[in-house]
């Protein structure tokens, strides 16, 4: 069973429903008994990096996630700010992030782009994997949808894909069971899917 963490933040049902396009077993979850049990974790998050943090803290599943990720090493996604809840900081608040990967989150740097480039960047984007890209496995010519104005500021050796928005930046990152996308896998059709679909198989 994938437990997809309810702390009242992200795109819960959209979620669910790919789980359920691919056949795969999931489903939106609080109860600390359920998340114990879970083969794997996904962590949703869309908005503002405090707000995400604030509820994810006042949720009460902080300690039994910490021991699922960190402790047991259960396979565990972050999506859009739950991606970005991974690392130690970021820049567009003050909260502390979960600190499981090292790095942090940044602005996009407008003075490296066109004038022509808007802030936040939104829509469909061509992605480049590198290193073992694990969860991009079979999947050609991959884009994804994204929304976001931030993005995560970490070692090359965590990263498996990069985009180009005015100059590259990361966009997935993978370390031993910790994975994370700052694209929405939710809604990027068959790409998407197809992520998915290899990390409920993992």
């Amino acid at each position: 069973m994938i437990a997809i963490i309810n702390y009242n933040v992200g795109n819960l049902l959209s979620i669910h429903n790919m789980f359920k396009k691919i056949g795969a077993e999931s489903c939106i979850t609080n109860d600390v008994e359920v998340i114990a049990n879970a083969s794997k974790i996904l962590l949703p998050g869309v908005g503002h990096f405090d707000y995400c943090m604030q509820q994810f803290n006042a949720s009460g599943l902080k300690t039994v996630i910490h021991k699922k990720v960190i402790n047991e090493k259960t396979p565990t996604l972050g999506i859009c700010v739950g991606h970005q809840m991974l690392f130690e900081k970021s820049e567009e608040g003050l909260e502390k992030g979960l600190a499981w990967l090292p790095g942090e989150v940044v602005k996009f740097d407008t003075t490296q782009m066109p004038s022509s480039y808007k802030i936040p960047h939104m829509g469909w984007t061509d992605i480049f994997t590198q290193n073992k890209a694990t969860l991009f496995e079979n999947i050609e010519k991959p884009r994804f949808y994204m929304v976001h104005s931030y993005y995560v500021k970490c070692a090359e050796e965590l990263v498996t894909a990069k985009a180009k928005y005015g100059y590259m930046f990361v966009t997935a990152i993978e370390k031993d069971n910790i994975f994370g996308t700052q694209f929405h896998p939710e809604k990027s059709h068959s790409f998407g899917m197809k992520l998915l679909k290899k990390f409920a198989d993992l």
